[in-house]
């Protein structure tokens, strides 16, 4: 995606919610069996179509037998968690509205609608959409990624912060790393009661891992020339005392 002109530095919704559900390990379907919690029963299709693998005693199984077509509706949740401890770290919720279908063992889910729920607000992702998305490319490795630069990289998380505006860095009394994507790096600051992010945008998407060292090193160094915020100052000096 090397195109600046049609780079917007955020994923788009359809982009977000195929990235949600690529690195969902769970999956919790409420249907007219009820409500159950799958743990890595779920595949999905290049389209994002889901595959449920489920149990035979599964009250969903049981709900597509006795449903009149065999399709029985259900709605799926899928929740995209930091993999950093941070306050809330849910990031964001998808929800798919479909019909559940059997394909010999398994359930093929269709969906009908798909809503995404972030902190900006939710949106109705279409169809069409939805299914020509792809996964962001670092969607898999992010979990990794984000741990690594938390548990052993805080010196780096400081120094990036000098790329944050003075005001949203008043009253902080921790930062760390809580999303990353090709478009760019999201910093949790968290204060005593409240919290908020901020977004550092790459100067150009990252479509690799290697492409995202070299991203990161480009932030790195603009943040190492920038001056130290006068909210970090009064940070580590009421600190040293």
């Amino acid at each position: 995606m090397g195109d600046s002109q049609t780079w917007t530095g955020a994923p788009a919704a359809a982009e977000r919610a195929r990235s949600v559900l690529a690195a969902a390990w769970s999956c919790t379907v409420t249907a007219e069996g009820g409500r159950e919690e799958f743990v890595g029963a779920h595949t999905v299709g290049e389209d994002g179509r889901v595959v449920l693998d489920v149990p035979a005693d599964s009250a969903l199984l049981a709900a597509a037998v006795c449903a009149p077509r065999g399709e029985p509706s259900a709605v799926l949740e899928f929740a995209d968690v930091s993999p950093v401890p941070v306050r809330n770290r849910i990031r964001a919720r998808l929800w798919m509205a479909g019909w559940f279908r059997a394909e010999g063992d398994r359930l093929a889910f269709r969906p009908t609608r798909v809503v995404l729920r972030q902190a900006s607000g939710v949106t109705l992702v279409g169809l069409d959409e939805f299914a020509a998305a792809t996964p962001d490319p670092l969607a898999i490795a992010e979990a990794g990624l984000l741990t690594h630069l938390a548990d052993c990289h805080g010196d780096a998380v400081e120094s990036l912060t000098r790329l944050v505006e003075r005001d949203s860095l008043h009253g902080a009394v921790r930062v760390q790393p809580v999303a990353v994507d090709r478009h760019g790096l999201t910093l949790r600051i968290e204060r005593v009661r409240t919290y908020g992010d901020v977004r550092l945008a790459f100067h150009q998407p990252a479509d690799s891992v290697s492409q995202l060292t070299e991203r990161m090193h480009v932030l790195l160094t603009r943040a190492r020339s920038a001056s130290c915020p006068r909210a970090l100052q009064r940070q580590r000096t009421d600190g040293d005392r």
